[in-house]
């Protein structure tokens, strides 16, 4: 009952989407699914722009497919107690998306990114696992069963990155720059509370900027100026 229960959670559905899809590229790469893979000349040349979208829930081995779907599951389902499905969802899915198209952007003044192939998965569980680390902040948690901070946990994501940035072969650390994206703006989605927080922080600057723009028209009338002495100071 409890298993049945978890398969309903947001987590458990976004990690069956990436088996599947991640499936359904391996079926069909000699065809259709060349095209779900980001490549970021299609993109700026043959207007794929559905690329940053496909790209983000496909993992090309098998290795990756399958630690990819466990750490969507497990460590997604952590965070969507925390956050709430549709907050994961928003997180998980907003955060991978926007790295695909700063990679397309970051290809323009870089060549050597324009004609590598990306896939997103792994951009997606790297930011899963560096937010659950940075939400756990210096508190204790655990890396297979190993006690440790969650600040450390996020690093072990983040070495994990570079380790593969490393072994990469041809492209090298080109290829792990969608994963790059996705770890600052992990980073900055936990520090600014998240797109709804950005927009209330920039309402209040907006706000503030315009008080201050109208308090330069207002003269401070000081005491005993054409006022009865028990009259207080007023802005006019």
């Amino acid at each position: 009952m409890r298993f049945q229960k978890s398969l309903g959670s947001a987590a458990a559905q976004l990690a069956i989407v990436l088996v599947a899809t991640s499936v359904f590229y391996a079926l069909t790469q000699e065809g259709i699914g060349s095209y779900l893979l980001l490549l970021p000349s299609g993109v700026l040349k043959a207007h794929f722009l559905w690329q940053p979208f496909s790209f983000a829930l496909i993992e090309t081995s098998a290795p990756g497919v399958i630690f990819g779907a466990l750490i969507t599951w497990s460590i997604g389902s952590a965070l969507e107690q925390t956050w709430g499905p549709r907050k994961l969802l928003v997180f998980a899915l907003g955060t991978t998306v926007a790295s695909g198209f700063l990679t397309v952007a970051l290809a323009i003044p870089l060549p050597n990114l324009r004609t590598l192939f990306f896939a997103g998965g792994g951009a997606m569980t790297t930011s899963l696992w560096v937010a659950y680390g940075l939400s756990y902040g210096r508190r204790q948690t655990q890396f297979f069963g190993l006690p440790l901070s969650g600040n450390v946990f996020a690093l072990i994501g983040i070495g994990f990155v570079f380790l593969n940035g490393a072994f990469a072969g041809p492209g090298g650390f080109f290829r792990i720059v969608p994963d790059a994206f996705a770890i600052g703006l992990t980073a900055a989605f936990l520090k600014l509370e998240g797109p709804r927080m950005w927009l209330l922080r920039l309402g209040s600057w907006r706000l503030r900027r315009q008080m201050r723009s109208r308090a330069k028209h207002l003269k401070l009338i000081v005491k005993n100026r054409n006022t009865p002495d028990d009259s207080d100071n007023y802005l006019h």
